[in-house]
C-alpha cells in the first residue's frame, strides 16, 4: 500500500505554483468585479447569479485544472476518439434548432439545451489542442511532405470554418491563432513560413470581399476612420474607453455610488477590462495586464521544458489561446481592434468559459508535473 501511495505522491516543485497562482488571482478578480457591478446596479441585467456562477465556476475549475495534471496528458491525448466526436458533435448542434442568437450579438453560437446555456466552442477548443497536439507529435518528422501539410491545414481548417459559419469570427480567429502557434513551434520548412504571408492576405482578402457583412467591415472601418459613427457602431468602444479612464489612477472602489459608474453594454463581459479601469484605475488596470502577461509567458516558458514534444504542442497551443484572447479583448476596449466578442480569460463573466479555461491550465500543469519521471504520475513509458 505504501508503494502505491508513493507512486501517486506528486513533489510540490512537481505544479507550476505560479501559474496557477496568477489564473486564481485573475479568477478572485473577475469575482469582485462581478460582484461590484451587481451591487452597484451598474447594468440591470447582471444580478447577484452573474457573480454566484462565478464563484462556482472558479471552484469547479481549480479543482479540474488540479486533476488533470495528475493525468498524463500523453494519455488523454489518445483518447481523441471520446472527446473529439463529442466536441464536433455539440458544435454542429448549434446549427440545428437547439442553437440560439444571444441578444445584443450578431452570431448563433450558442446551445440552450434547457438545463444549461453554453458554448460549444469552449469544448471544441480544449479538443482542438489535444487532438492536434497528437497528430503533430506522430508526424512531426514527416509533417513538410505536401499530403501530410494538407492534412494538417485540414485538420486546423475544420473548427475555423465552423466557428466563423457560426458568424463567430472572434473565436474563429482564435483557433486559427491556436493552430498558427502549434504549426510554428513545430519543425515546418522555412519555404512554408515565407508562403505564409502571401496565403494569410489572400485569406484575408476573400473574407473580406465574399464573407463579412457590412456590418463587420464597417467596425473595422472605424477604426481605421475614427468619429465617421460616434452613435453607431463607435458608440460602444467609445463608451468602453470612457469608463476606462473615468477611474483616473487608483480608481473609484468596488462599493460606490451607483451614478458614479459609467454603464457599458456587456460590461461584465467583453468589456469587463473597462470596468476594472473604473474599479481600480490606471494602477490596477495596468496590474491586470502584468498578470495576463505572466500567465502567457509562464504557459511558452513551460513549453520549453516539455518532456517531450507533445507537451511542448499542448502548452504552445494553450500559449496561443491565452495570448490572442488578450490582444483581442484589450484592443478591443482601447479602440485598436474591432468589437469582435471575445471574453478576456479568467475575468469575463461566463462559467463555460472560467471552466474550460482552467481546463487548459489543467493540461499546462500536466505538462509541467510530468516533465521528469521523478514527478510523473500514471506515467507513459513510451509517449508518442
Amino acid at each position: 500500500m505504501k508503494s502505491v501511495f508513493k507512486k501517486l505522491k506528486v513533489r510540490r516543485s512537481g505544479i507550476d505554483v505560479g501559474l496557477l497562482f496568477a489564473v486564481v488571482l485573475c479568477s478572485v478578480i473577475s469575482v469582485l468585479l462581478i460582484f461590484s457591478i451587481s451591487s452597484n446596479k451598474v447594468l440591470d441585467k447582471v444580478g447577484d447569479s452573474y457573480w454566484q456562477t462565478q464563484l462556482v465556476s472558479l471552484v469547479m475549475g481549480v479543482v479540474l485544472a488540479l486533476i488533470i495534471s495528475l493525468l498524463d496528458y500523453s494519455k488523454l491525448a489518445k483518447l481523441w476518439f471520446v472527446y473529439a466526436p463529442i466536441a464536433l458533435g455539440l458544435t454542429m448542434l448549434v446549427f440545428t434548432s437547439l442553437g440560439y442568437q444571444r441578444e445584443g450579438a450578431d452570431d448563433r453560437a450558442w446551445l440552450n439545451l434547457g438545463f444549461i446555456q453554453f458554448q460549444p466552442s469552449e469544448i471544441l477548443k480544449i479538443a482542438f489542442i489535444l487532438t492536434f497536439s497528437l497528430h503533430l507529435s506522430r508526424i512531426e518528422e514527416k509533417m513538410n511532405k505536401p499530403l501530410n501539410m494538407l492534412l494538417l491545414c485540414v485538420h486546423g481548417g475544420v473548427p475555423v470554418a465552423l466557428i466563423g459559419l457560426q458568424g463567430d469570427y472572434g473565436t474563429a480567429i482564435v483557433f486559427a491563432s491556436i493552430f498558427l502557434f502549434m504549426m510554428i513551434s513545430a519543425d515546418i520548412s522555412w519555404k512554408y513560413l515565407l508562403v505564409a504571408p502571401f496565403l494569410v492576405a489572400g485569406a484575408a482578402a476573400a473574407l473580406w470581399f465574399f464573407v463579412l457583412g457590412d456590418v463587420h467591415k464597417s467596425r473595422i472601418l472605424v477604426l481605421v476612420n475614427p468619429g465617421t459613427d460616434p452613435e453607431g457602431l463607435e458608440y460602444q468602444q467609445n463608451l468602453g474607453l470612457s469608463a476606462l479612464k473615468s477611474g483616473g489612477v487608483l480608481g473609484k472602489g468596488l462599493l460606490g455610488d451607483e451614478k458614479d459608474y459609467i454603464s457599458v453594454p456587456e460590461i461584465h463581459n467583453d468589456f469587463i477590462f473597462s470596468y476594472a479601469g473604473q474599479v481600480f484605475g490606471y494602477v490596477g488596470a495596468v496590474g491586470i495586464i502584468i498578470i495576463l502577461m505572466y500567465i502567457c509567458l509562464k504557459i511558452f516558458g513551460d513549453s520549453r521544458i516539455a518532456r517531450d514534444r507533445m507537451g511542448k504542442f499542448i502548452c504552445m497551443g494553450a500559449f496561443g489561446l491565452m495570448l490572442s484572447h488578450c490582444v483581442m479583448n484589450i484592443g478591443m476596449v482601447l479602440k485598436v481592434a474591432p468589437v469582435i466578442g471575445v471574453p478576456l480569460p479568467f475575468l469575463s463573466a461566463g462559467g463555460t468559459a472560467m471552466v474550460s479555461m482552467f481546463v487548459v491550465i489543467g493540461l499546462v500543469l500536466s505538462v509541467y508535473s510530468h516533465r521528469a519521471r521523478s514527478y510523473n504520475v500514471f506515467y507513459d513509458d513510451n509517449p508518442k
